[in-house]
């Protein structure tokens, strides 16, 4: 298996990659490839200046950066020697089992449904982020940005495609669907979150437990938790500030630690014909690692060919 990693991207390349990429090595101990995508001379450089042989590691050379300034959709036809487009030509080639990047997540996103396209019958791809439960368990939240206006056929397809990713990737064999919502009764919401709860409650592809409220998206009692894009947006940028805030006033707890960004390291992309993660801009050493690693495990899975199969 080779996992690619784009070597340039995000606010701490490469320096923080290469040390991420070399922690995923050691972890990995021989189960994949890592194969580094960025300015092959700055690559070398930095591996000598650790003492790692560039042999321990494959490399591609792309010396083009698309940074978080470029437009994403124009980024890639303009940069395509850019670390970005040259991990997306190498994974729709079948030269990648899955591709990494901290960088640019427009250009991700659009890499994603141009390069790889988007799995036949899927409306919209989406992202996801993994919440820690207070019982210890972990659960999804999707959309989470990718998609900020929605109808109830999309969100539809989140459940599906969220309850597939927590049953093939997190083993949960029949993984708990809740709707967010502002109350639990069935007649509560809007119009769309009232049209998508008939949906969901009338399926037999998913397992549906009804609404959830907002003060019970730590509890645990739902796997996977479907919502629009804006909002799902607001709910991780708000656990995001807790932690920060806790951070800041020198508060120390074992559940909240949970919330380091570092501990998940990167999301998939849902729906695609590919495994490509995205990871945090400000992503240091230890989550560039996890995204890698995580990026193996979803890869193992073989989630996107059991979502194609899902939906085909």
């Amino acid at each position: 298996m080779k996992i690619g990693i784009d070597i340039s991207g995000g606010d701490f390349a490469p320096a923080a990659n290469l040390d991420g990429a070399i922690l995923a090595q050691k972890e990995l101990k021989g189960d994949a490839i890592i194969v580094l995508i960025g300015d092959e001379e700055q690559i070398i450089s930095g591996l000598l200046e650790r003492n790692i042989a560039d042999g321990l590691f494959e490399i591609i050379h792309a010396p083009e950066v698309i940074t978080f300034h470029d437009h994403p959709t124009r980024a890639l036809s303009k940069k395509p020697n850019s670390s970005i487009a040259v991990g997306f030509n190498q994974l729709a080639k079948g030269e990648l089992h899955a591709f990494s990047s901290t960088g640019n997540t427009g250009a991700m996103l659009v890499g994603s449904m141009y390069k790889l396209n988007t799995i036949a019958g899927v409306i919209r791809p989406c992202i996801t982020s993994t919440l820690p439960a207070i019982d210890g368990s972990k659960t999804i939240l999707l959309d989470v940005g990718s998609n900020a206006d929605c109808k109830a056929d999309v969100l539809y397809q989140f459940a599906v495609l969220g309850s597939l990713y927590s049953q093939h990737v997190h083993n949960i064999e029949k993984p708990r669907v809740a709707l967010l919502n502002i109350g639990e009764e069935e007649s509560k919401g809007n119009l769309l979150t009232i049209a998508t709860y008939k949906l969901l409650a009338e399926s037999d592809e998913i397992n549906f437990i009804g609404n959830l409220e907002g003060r019970h998206i730590f509890s645990g009692k739902a796997d996977v938790i479907v919502c629009d894009g804006f909002t799902g947006n607001v709910v991780l940028k708000q656990a995001e500030g807790i932690y920060s805030l806790m951070k800041k006033r020198g508060i120390n707890d074992e559940y909240f630690d949970r919330f380091n960004y570092e501990n998940y390291g990167g999301t998939p992309i849902l729906g695609v014909k590919g495994n490509v993660i995205i990871g945090h801009g400000i992503s240091n050493d230890i989550a560039v690692k996890n995204m890698i690693l995580h990026a193996h495990e979803v890869a193992s899975s073989g989630l996107a060919m059991k979502v194609n199969d899902a939906f085909n």
